[in-house]
Parts: C-alpha cells; structure tokens; sequence
C-alpha cells in the first residue's frame, strides 16, 4: 500500500465506504432541492404570471441600472481596496516602529468591526455631517468607503504573506548590489507577492463584489435594494413575486461571481505559462586574431 507523508492511502473497504457515503450524500442533496422546488411549485411560485413581469422593459431597465450601480460601487472599492492594501502592507512591514503600529493598529481596528457597522457609521455618523453631497450622492461613498477599507485590509495581510513567501536571498541580493528599500519592495517583493497571491486577491474582489448588496441598509439602489423595491412594490393575482425576483437577482450574482472566479483561473494559468527569467545569451564563434 501507497503511503504519503501525511495520510495513508485508503484500503479497498475504506475506498468503498468512502462511495457510499458520497451516494447516500449525494441522494439526500438532491432530495432536498427536489423537497425545495416542489414547495415552491406547490406554492405557486413557478407560475407564468410571476415570470412574465420580467418581460416589462421598466422592471428590465431597473434591474439593468441596479446592475450598473453595483457594478460602479465594486470597482471604486476595488480600487482603493488594492492601492490602500498597498500602503498598509508597506507600513505592515516598514522598519520604523510608528509607522509599523499605526498600519498594524488600522488593519486589527477594520478587521475587528463588522463591515455593515463601518458602512453605516461612515453615512449617518461622518459623510452625513462632513461632506457637502446631495442625499443621493452620498450613501455611495459610504459604500465605497465601507467596502474599501475593509477589504483593503484583508487584501493588505495577502500581501503581506505573499512578501514573506518570497526568499530571502533575493531581498539581501538586491541590497547587496545597491538598491534602496524602495526599489527592492516594489520592483522585486511585490510583484512576486501579486503574482504568488493572485487567486487569494482575486478571490477577495469576489467577496467585494457581494458585500455591495450591503448598500441596501442605507437605502443605495445597487442590485439588491433594487430587488426588494420590484418585489415589494409588484403584485401579481395578489401575491408579491418575492421568490422569481430573489431566484432572477441571485442568477445575477452567481455569474458576476463566476465571471470573477474564470478570471482568477486565466491569471493563474497564465502565470504558469509565462517565461520569467534571464535569457541567456547565444554563443558565437571565437574571434580570430589577426597577426602582423
């Protein structure tokens, strides 16, 4: 028997228990989403009316402008998520002790707060008081904001581990033939880190991009309040289409995530597939001297 480091291999009756686990697992998930989808129909909740308001082109364009809306939210925050995780990251690591303590109590400070709690103080508590924006205006910024600072401590720690996985004798090389901190860090820890950590950062902006449906908590029209306000203001032989609207926003969702998730996998392949390195330089043919 095949032994590992770790574990040893399983045996014929390990290998069979391990089927029929996966079978009776198998049977009892699809059970319940066969348990699911009957309620539902039961209920009444796959009936044509109820799908058929999808087909109004008002309902079409208020899921297409929550769309956009979240869309615009996710990529501010992605944004400043990265360029602030950066910044935090280099403080993280920075030689000087306040600048080291300041990072590191900013990161543990956003980390330890619940995102929704930074969204809603950063617009009741401070962009209400101190920014001179119109109402509309401003529960975007708080979304950004919230969802920035937050992330770009998450993504500041990847960083940061990212930078430490890379040798050291490549950070004391690059001292030893006269580079300055700066330079080591950017033009040789980080872009290793960025690329180590690739997947992790990408599969971060994924949490990002679900975290905006928090914007409904301050009344932000992205594609979840929007959601609510088509089924709560829609009615359909008296009922409200809760379920088709809630299954049709959570399709959106799941491709947006997919679509981020594709991406991580093309960068990390492509990573594999790039060619890094010094080309060496090709031989040629000994020069002969010329004699007098």
């Amino acid at each position: 028997m095949s032994a590992s480091v770790l574990y040893d291999a399983p045996g014929p009756k390990a290998r069979a228990r391990n089927i029929v686990y996966s079978v009776i697992g198998s049977i009892l998930v699809i059970g319940l989403v066969a348990l699911i989808v009957y309620r539902l129909y039961d209920k009444g909740e796959f009936e044509g009316a109820k799908w058929d308001i999808f087909n109004y082109s008002g309902i079409r364009e208020n899921i297409l402008d929550g769309l956009l809306a979240t869309l615009k939210v996710f990529a501010m925050a992605a944004v400043l998520s990265l360029v602030l995780a950066v910044v935090l990251c280099v403080g993280r690591l920075s030689e000087h002790r306040p600048v080291r303590w300041v990072a590191t109590a900013f990161v543990e400070l956003f980390r330890s707060i619940p995102l929704l709690i930074t969204i809603f103080a950063l617009w009741v508590g401070i962009l209400d008081s101190l920014l001179p924006f119109t109402v509309t205006i401003k529960p975007m910024w708080a979304l950004v904001l919230g969802l920035g600072i937050y992330n770009s401590c998450v993504q500041a720690e990847v960083l940061r581990a990212g930078i430490n996985s890379v040798p050291k004798g490549q950070r004391e090389a690059a001292y030893a033939i006269g580079m300055r901190k700066t330079q080591v860090m950017m033009t040789i820890l980080m872009p290793q880190a960025v690329r180590a950590m690739m997947p992790t950062i990408i599969s971060q902006l994924v949490v990002t991009l679900k975290d905006t449906s928090l914007g409904y908590i301050i009344l932000y029209p992205e594609l979840l309040q929007t959601a609510r306000l088509i089924a709560s203001n829609t009615t359909v032989n008296g009922d409200y289409p809760y379920v088709p609207t809630v299954i049709v926003i959570g399709t959106i969702y799941i491709v947006l995530c997919l679509a981020l998730s594709a991406l991580a996998t093309w960068i990390e392949k492509r990573g594999r597939r790039a060619k890094t390195g010094i080309k060496p330089a090709e031989a040629k043919a000994p020069a002969v001297a010329d004699h007098l």
